[in-house]
This record gives C-alpha cells, structure tokens and sequence, in this order.
C-alpha cells in the first residue's frame, strides 16, 4: 500500500534569498540532522545569466533501524538522490528527491517547494509532499514502513526549526539581508556559479500575524514560467486545499505532522467532490479523531453524516427549530458559562427530569431534535470561545446531576428514546464532548450505565468521570475542572443557574399515541429531498415537463451507496405511467416504491427520446450539482443508472467477482438523494447560486469554498 504525505504551508517571515542562504547551510552535512552524514554534489549548472541554478546531490544518510535488520539487507547507509531547481527570477525552489538504495524494493518520492508568500513578499512559503510505497523487504515490510514514517515524521517536524536556527546564525553574523537578483549583461563564458552570501545590513524583521480569515487561503507558489528542467509543476493543487501551519496550531490544534497530512487530503478529497460546500475543517478534524486518522474510515461515516444532514436540514434547525412550551418548563438542561479550559459548559439535571411524561407529551422525534439543536448551539458556542480565548477550542463540557434518579426513568420507552439520541449524536457529532461530569450518582445508576454503556464509543466513555454522593466537593472534583465562582447553587455553589427545576408533566399534555406517530412522520418528511434506490437493469427516473423552452432543470443529489451513472433525455411525447413492478425479476417487488422507470422498452434512442447531456459517471460519496438550460419544451427525463465496473478484456470467462454479484442482489444495488427545481430563465444567476436560491440545502458548515463548474452554452453541470 502506498503511503502519502502533504505538508500545510509553512511561512517564515522572512524574505526568500535570506531563507534560501539559510537552507543552503545544511549542505553538505548538517550537525542538526544526526542521520544526515554527508552529502557530494554530483551535477551543477547556472544559466548564464545567473537566474536560474540546478544542482544535484547524493545524501548518504544513517537510517536509525534495527542492527540485525541492517544485517540482513546489507547496507550500512541509505542513499538519496536530490535535485534542487533554484530560480532567482521568479523566486522559487523545487526540490525533488528519491532514493538510490533498494529501489527495486523501495520507492520513496519527495516533492518540496520554498516560493514567495503570495500576499506578502517578504515572507516565504514552504510546501512538501511525499509518497512510500514499499513492494517487498525480505519479509519485513511491516517494519521498514513504520521506521520510515516515523523518521520522516520526526524530519518533517524538525524542519523549520533547521531553517530558524541558521536564520539566526546569518543574523548573529551581521547577515540580515540578500538583495534580489536582477538581470546583467551575459558573461561569454558559463563557468558554475556557487552560491554567494553578501553582508548587508537591514533593519530586523518584526513578525506580523495574518489576518485569520485569510490565513487558511494561502495559495502558494506563484505562476510562471520556468527554465527547462525545473519542477515548476511539482506540488500542482488547487488553491483552496492549502491549509496553512499557523492556522492549524491557532484554530485547530497542535496536531503531528501525519495528522495535519490526513486533514489536508481528506478535505482536498471533499473539495473534488463536494464542491462548494465541504464542512469546516474543525469539523472534518472530529472525523479523523473518531478514527484515530484512518482517512478511509473517516471519511465514510463523514459523508454519511453530511447526506444526513442534508437530508433533515439539520443546518437550518437553529433557525427553523421552535421549542415547545413543556421542554421549555420541564426539560432541565441549559447551557452555563464555560470550564476552566475554555468549553462551553452545559448542565443536565437528568434526575430531575421527567422522561416518561417528556416523551408521552412530545414524542422520541421531538426530544431528539431538541438535543440536535442543543448540539448545534455548542458547535456555535465553540467557535465563540475559540476566538474569546484565542486557542482551539473544539468541544465542550457536560454536567449531569443524577440527585432524583430512579427506577421511573427507567422506563422502557424513555430508555429507548435516550438511546436513538445517543445513537443519531454518536454517529454525526463526533469528539464533540470534552468531559463528562456524573455527579450524585444515586445506586440504581449502575443499572442505567449497564444499559447504555454499550452505545458509547469507547474514545467517549474515557472522558467520564463519576462521583457517588458528595464526592464531587473534596480535592478531584468540581473545583478541578470548573472556577469556584460559577458552580451552580443547587451543587453547593454561589453561581445561580437558570436551568429549569422541572418537575412532573401534567398529564393533561400527554398526547395520544396516534398523535404522537402523525407529528412524527411529519417532523422527519419535512425534506425537500426524496431518496430513491436503483438495481443493475433497473434505473430510476424522474419526469419533468418543461413548457416554456429557456428554462432552466437544476438538480442536487447525493450518490449514498454505489456508483452510478446519470443521464438527461428529452421527448417531445410523454412516457407513459410509470412502472413500479419492473424489479420483479429481481424478486425485490417490495422495494420498487421509490424506483421508478419511465423509458419504455420499444422506445429508440435517437428517434423517440435524445440525450442532452453527456453522462456523468458519479461515485459512492460524491455531491452532485447542475443544471440544464433546455432548448425545447417538451418532457426532460432524469435517469440514475447502477454503473458496474467493465468486464476483464483480456479473456471471456467471467470474473469471480461477477460471479458472486449475481449471487447477491444487493450488491447490484445503489441509493441516492436528490433534489430538483424547474428555474425560469430570468431568475437563473448561474448553476451555483440558482441551487442556493432553491434552497439546495448547502452544508452551513461549510467554511468558504470557491464553486466550480463547466460551463456550456446550454448547460452547466458542477461536481
């Protein structure tokens, strides 16, 4: 398996030729780097007119690995190639380098460029990627995998520190400045330049913070041309997936080199296919956290999350959501001020809650989506005290008062109801609780924990912390973790606390069970989107009348699960009603209520309908949107085709995999979400906007992305 690494944008506040005079002191050894022994220049040209210098090195390095290992492969040192394409000109270093030892066996690739801050052009930007792919090591891949990430891990780390330390050696030297290079007269002969540092004094360079809200849009190397042979081309990546190592440490965190990797690829993956509108990356870091940085798990229940989102508008339930009357008088949770370390703190006074009367007068949907709002409201509290504390602040503190707790809250209904909400609030706001404080936990609190316990995720379970009685006011408990000033009175503090008393539900709000089942339903249709399944042969498709020509079919849809392929028709002529029976041959009869299929089997492509659109091929996880300008009336016919992997050219026999597709018919099955609007012409402002005019349901946790879309003259389709 390959493994990959890109580096955020790290800036040095100081112009480019001072760092590229200080970069230039770690040739050929350096005392900083214990595994870097030596280094021998192997080529060296200058171009004559002194703008551009390549060089090439062979780096002898000590790798620190296991003596017998160094045994068994027979070398001593590890040898790297490195090729250096410095050009004054356009201010810029590539630096590419791989290695000469084991090469049959080993590939490591590193790509690495210094290029001028494109917003202020006396700081320098540093880039760098890499990639291990390791095909076989004497039985010992394993090994040799992990003493190459975690050497590379500890370089990476040490790597600006390197460059600070011989910018303040030039500085103690009295060299502060190098000037720029500027073009002079060719000289006739092309003798090899080195490197020249003249001494000119300047005045110290004063550090100065970028904005926050632009810091994170750094754009890195600037465009230009280069001399042949330069790597000008190297680190290609679109603008917005450059995160810059100041912006992590302040808004996100002290991660290590490897976590900020995977942050900066999966939300790259997201920008490719979720234009417009991926999560901020505070959220898309609790994913990674969740799966301990395992990219491939994160980002599957990250895009289940975002479907779900969208699904249930869950953006909009801060101002969508209405409280009802009883949750505002008898649910006894609010949030208080925030903890020592900055969280928001929100306080639960469970044992004086009512559950059975909570969810006979409101409903399990209702009490969820005042949870979810209450969610809602702290990752909005958490960005506040982000910026009122100035660190990273990503999840909050939670205090639970079990004084009152019974064996009536453990009724049935009441327990299955918590745990739906532990569920919906484990699957979709991950890492979102800091700590967890239990306090008077009464003796029926083991039965309860015993019942919920298993729904917990473990990460989550270890930030519990239990006090029987009145444990919590000695030495390790409240005062450890929340200022003496703001403990609430109920808890023996002086802080008055606007959490409600509660108290029992009158009976005479509880609502019958056909009552509570209608506002159920109702509370979890209210989605403009509809979801539709389709099967290998058995396409979904959805009818759409256009009457005026000019106007305008815009779409958003999610691909939930398999791929799929999606096309545009147009016929002057309406299908005719649609069949809901074609997935008997599948023997699948009751799933066919939301596939629909309206091309009839006699029709002709070319003569009854036309394709207006050139098919799009979409993959599991990806967001989809576009629209259409129709050039006809008539009826637009949208079609979702399960999309199966080609068959092997090279022979007729069926592949294993086909063999066991035909076995199981839900592997030929996919599932998408969609939404669509008829736009008339005059109210189109192109394919983007029209979707957010249409209420499209964009993620508001997206931070600001920048659309994009292919743009034709009679459509525009976006992905």
């Amino acid at each position: 398996m390959v493994q990959k690494y890109q580096s955020p944008v790290r800036v040095y506040k100081h112009p480019f030729e001072l760092v590229m005079a200080a970069y230039e002191r770690r040739f050929p050894t350096c005392h900083l780097i214990p595994m870097f022994v030596d280094s021998d220049v192997i080529i060296e040209e200058t171009s004559e007119d002194r703008s551009f210098h390549k060089i090439e090195r062979r780096c002898k390095l000590d790798v620190d690995a296991p003596r017998l290992l160094k045994r068994i492969a027979g070398v001593d040192y590890v040898y790297f190639i490195q090729k250096n394409s410095l050009n004054h000109r356009e201010r810029t270093l590539h630096i590419e380098s791989h290695n000469e030892t084991f090469s049959n066996r080993v590939i490591i690739h590193e790509l690495c460029c210094y290029s001028v801050h494109p917003e202020n052009e006396e700081w320098t930007c540093f880039e760098q990627s890499a990639s291990l792919d390791i095909k076989s090591f004497f039985g010992f891949e394993s090994t040799v995998e992990k003493i190459a990430m975690k050497q590379y891990a500890s370089s990476i780390k040490k790597g600006k520190e390197i460059i600070e330390y011989y910018l303040r050696e030039l500085e103690e030297e009295g060299i502060t400045c190098v000037p720029r290079w500027s073009p002079c007269p060719p000289s006739p002969t092309k003798p090899v330049v080195p490197l020249v540092i003249p001494a000119l004094p300047i005045t110290p360079t004063i550090s100065i913070e970028a904005p926050p809200e632009r810091v994170n849009e750094i754009q890195g190397c600037k465009e230009g041309s280069s001399p042949p042979g330069s790597l000008n081309d190297a680190l290609v990546a679109s603008p917005d997936d450059k995160l810059d190592a100041d912006y992590i440490k302040r808004y996100l965190g002290d991660l290590t080199p490897l976590q900020e990797s995977c942050l900066i690829r999966l939300r790259h993956w997201l920008q490719e296919t979720h234009k417009g509108k991926i999560p901020k990356d505070e959220h898309i870091l609790r994913f990674l956290r969740a799966r301990d940085f395992n990219i491939d798990k994160a980002r599957e229940i990250l895009c289940q999350s975002l479907t779900w989102r969208k699904q249930h508008q869950v953006d909009y339930l801060l101002d969508t959501w209405s409280s009802p009357q009883v949750l505002h008088d008898y649910y006894t949770g609010g949030w208080h001020h925030h903890d020592k370390d900055g969280r928001p703190l929100y306080i639960l006074r469970l044992g004086h809650m009512d559950t059975k009367g909570l969810v006979r007068a409101l409903g399990e949907e209702s009490l969820l989506r005042h949870v979810l709002s209450i969610n809602e409201e702290g990752l909005r509290r958490c960005e506040e005290n982000t910026k009122v504390f100035v660190r990273p602040i990503s999840c909050w503190t939670c205090l639970v008062d079990l004084e009152g707790l019974n064996m009536r809250h453990l009724w049935r209904p009441g327990v299955k109801a918590l745990l739906r909400i532990i569920e919906v609030v484990e699957a979709n706001y991950p890492e979102t609780l800091g700590r967890l404080l239990i306090l008077r936990a009464p003796r029926v609190f083991p039965v309860l924990w015993t019942l919920v316990s298993p729904f917990i995720d473990e990460n989550t379970r270890k930030k519990f912390l239990i006090y029987a009685g009145n444990d919590y006011q000695g030495p390790g408990g409240l005062v450890d973790y929340i200022d003496k000033e703001i403990i609430p009175d109920f808890l023996g503090g002086e802080c008055m606390c606007e959490v409600p008393e509660g108290g029992l539900v009158p009976k005479s709000l509880y609502r019958t069970a056909e009552e509570l089942e209608n506002d159920e339903i109702r509370l979890w249709t209210e989605t403009i989107y509809q979801s539709a399944s389709i099967f290998k042969g058995a396409p979904h498709e959805l009818l759409i009348e256009i009457i005026d020509a000019s106007s305008v079919i815009t779409w958003d849809f999610d691909v939930c699960k398999g791929d799929v392929i999606f096309n545009i028709y147009h016929s002057k002529r309406a299908p005719q009603p649609p069949r809901k029976d074609s997935l008997a041959t599948h023997g699948i009869t009751s799933l066919a209520g939301n596939n629909v299929q309206l091309i009839d089997k006699s029709w002709v492509l070319g003569q009854d309908y036309s394709m207006v659109e050139s098919p799009l091929t979409c993959k599991e996880g990806e967001s989809v949107q576009g629209s259409h300008v129709t050039r006809w009336p008539g009826f637009y016919i949208l079609q979702w085709k399960f999309h199966s992997m080609p068959a092997c050219a090279t022979t007729n026999l069926p592949r294993v995999d086909d063999v066991l597709a035909t076995l199981q018919v839900s592997s030929h099955k996919c599932k998408v979400m969609y939404y669509t609007e008829v736009l008339g012409s005059e109210d189109f402002r192109g394919s983007m906007t029209s979707l957010e005019s249409s209420h499209s349901g964009f993620s508001q946790l997206s931070a600001a992305t920048t659309s994009s879309s292919q743009s034709q003259s009679s459509s525009m389709i976006s992905r």
